[in-house]
């Protein structure tokens, strides 16, 4: 059974924010940094949030929508960069190291076998349909794919994690991320759809199309968040999103990553909309429609960056930002200690 999403104890937001006004410094002198910290004593529920023991969880799977021509690379680079994963390669390895988060790499959907790399195996298919003319996923391949995301989180906060990274692999996957942010958000193709990869201007016409295409297949129908997310979405999506929603009912935030992230976001939200107020946004990606997408979502990201590399890179690049707004919250002297006399 699937457990159900309490809200963050705004008892302690209230007194994390009294404390933030007592501390040495005009009152929302630190911007941001001051609102972060009061979330994060929000979600641990105390007044002191402790130093974050960040876990990042990269999901890949492979896209049958890639057989419209739309992404710069072959389908073939998407085991080809979980190899990259395995080995330490990757960005996200590189940050993951920097910031002493626990990184597991899950082949949820690839195309190849990789029986060899140590990582999760749990695919559900070897990649997901054409989108442009079918369902994605099956619903019993979009629910699997959901709990094998789950699965995932709760491992994460079993060895110590208090927040928690989504990241992405998979070629083609701005394609169903685009879908999903347009019929989620209620968003035109134009605003959303962005060259991906790299993909030149006939590129972005093709791939425009096809996301129109997908859209127009579900025109008129009422569907659910899960059905959405299997009729536009792919395996390593709904892992995403299986991810914040299980972290938001073990009472452990998310930090969201990019465009794909956020699709995977906003899907979480049509599945269960409490887990919106376990999401912090990181930056704003470079992707067209990531903006719109975290408008959508209500999030406010915390920097941007120029970033639009996915893996939960722009996330992991985030986490030394939180770390100092939980210190200044915690060891900053108040006026009393210092015996700093406070404004009239």
């Amino acid at each position: 059974m699937t457990q159900s999403i309490a809200l963050p104890a705004h008892a302690s937001y209230q007194a994390a924010l009294q404390r933030q006004n007592s501390l040495t410094k005009p009152a929302g002198s630190l911007g941001v940094l001051e609102t972060v910290a009061c979330r994060f004593a929000a979600w641990q529920g105390q007044t002191i949030p402790a130093a974050l023991t960040p876990a990042i969880t990269v999901f890949a799977g492979d896209h049958g929508v890639t057989a419209e021509g739309v992404s710069a690379y072959p389908s073939i680079v998407t085991g080809e960069m979980v190899k990259n994963f395995a080995a330490g390669g990757a960005a996200i390895c590189v940050l993951a190291r920097a910031i002493a988060a626990r990184l597991e790499v899950v082949d949820v959907g690839v195309l190849g076998q990789l029986p060899e790399l140590p990582i999760v195996h749990a695919k559900v298919a070897a990649g997901t349909a054409n989108l442009a003319v079918e369902a994605a996923m099956t619903a019993e391949q979009c629910a699997a794919a959901l709990e094998v995301g789950r699965a995932a989180a709760r491992r994460a906060i079993e060895q110590g994690a208090n927040l928690l990274i989504a990241g992405d692999m998979g070629i083609g996957n701005t394609t169903p991320s685009a879908a999903l942010i347009c019929r989620l958000a209620n968003l035109e193709v134009e605003l959303v759809v962005g060259r991906g990869t790299g993909i030149d201007d006939a590129g972005l016409a093709n791939k425009r199309r096809v996301v129109a295409q997908a859209l127009q297949r579900l025109q008129g129908q009422s569907l659910s968040g899960t059905q959405v997310l299997a009729e536009l979405g792919g395996l390593e999506i709904a892992a995403m999103a299986g991810f914040y929603l299980e972290g938001a009912a073990q009472g452990v935030p998310a930090l969201v990553d990019g465009f794909i992230a956020s699709a995977a976001a906003l899907a979480a939200r049509a599945i269960d909309p409490a887990v919106a107020a376990w999401l912090l946004a990181s930056h704003r990606s470079e992707e067209t429609g990531h903006r719109l997408a975290l408008q959508a979502l209500g999030l406010e990201p915390l920097v941007e960056l120029g970033m639009r590399l996915g893996e939960g890179s722009g996330a992991a690049t985030c986490v030394p930002l939180l770390q100092l707004a939980i210190k200044l919250h915690a060891e900053m002297a108040t006026f009393a200690q210092a015996g700093v006399t406070e404004k009239d």
